[in-house]
């Protein structure tokens, strides 16, 4: 389903973007660098002081780069191994935001100190899943699989919080977070499992 979504907004809304960013001379490691400003920014700033729904719509906003980046780099031929690891490490660095701004909401009108350790828990649990699978690949081996990917938990959690706070249910998102500790939990000892089983009988490169 977010493969559709995907190629429905690449294809039909931000080609035109992709196309005046082209040529205007942007480049795609630019548009990945505003856009993980843009969400951090939007999670740090609005999060923090209870503006929930305002919050996921400016970071919505900045999401969409993240899409246009990846395809202004093919059509310009211009993909590069350190444009996927510039792309991949902000992802990481846009994800921990909108955790930690949830994190200080908690931390503060939100007043709940059981949602903030959750959100923590969110915020290293979803770090893990990515870094699982980039070690296992980087040792030669496959940690695909699991329930929490990151497009997964980012739809998830800005989604449900929007209409937490738009509906005054903050049950939406809290509900949420125990979900994707679950998920991101289980996907994490998944992968663990997985590379085990590679792992079992073959020395460690040197």
């Amino acid at each position: 389903m977010l493969d559709r979504f995907k190629a429905f907004w690449q294809g039909v809304v931000l080609a035109p973007v992709v196309s005046l960013f082209l040529r205007l001379g942007i480049s795609p490691d630019a548009v990945t660098l505003v856009g993980t400003l843009g969400v951090a920014a939007g999670a740090l700033v609005f999060f923090p002081q209870g503006m929930l729904w305002q919050g996921v719509v400016f970071i919505t906003v900045f999401v969409f780069s993240d899409l246009v980046d990846g395809q202004m780099a093919r059509r310009s031929g211009k993909s590069s191994v350190f444009g996927a690891f510039w792309d991949s490490t902000l992802d990481r660095v846009g994800d921990a935001a909108i955790f930690g701004g949830l994190l200080l909401f908690f931390a503060g009108p939100g007043d709940s100190f059981l949602y903030l350790c959750l959100s923590l828990y969110c915020l290293v649990a979803g770090s893990l899943t990515s870094y699982a699978r980039a070690r296992a690949e980087a040792l030669g081996m496959d940690a695909k699989g699991g329930i929490a990917e990151r497009a997964d938990r980012l739809v998830a959690i800005l989604v449900l919080t929007f209409f937490g706070d738009v509906l005054g249910l903050p049950v939406l998102y809290e509900a949420t977070l125990w979900l994707l500790a679950a998920a991101s939990t289980y996907t994490v000892l998944f992968r663990i499992r997985k590379v085990r089983r590679q792992a079992l009988g073959r020395p460690l490169p040197e």
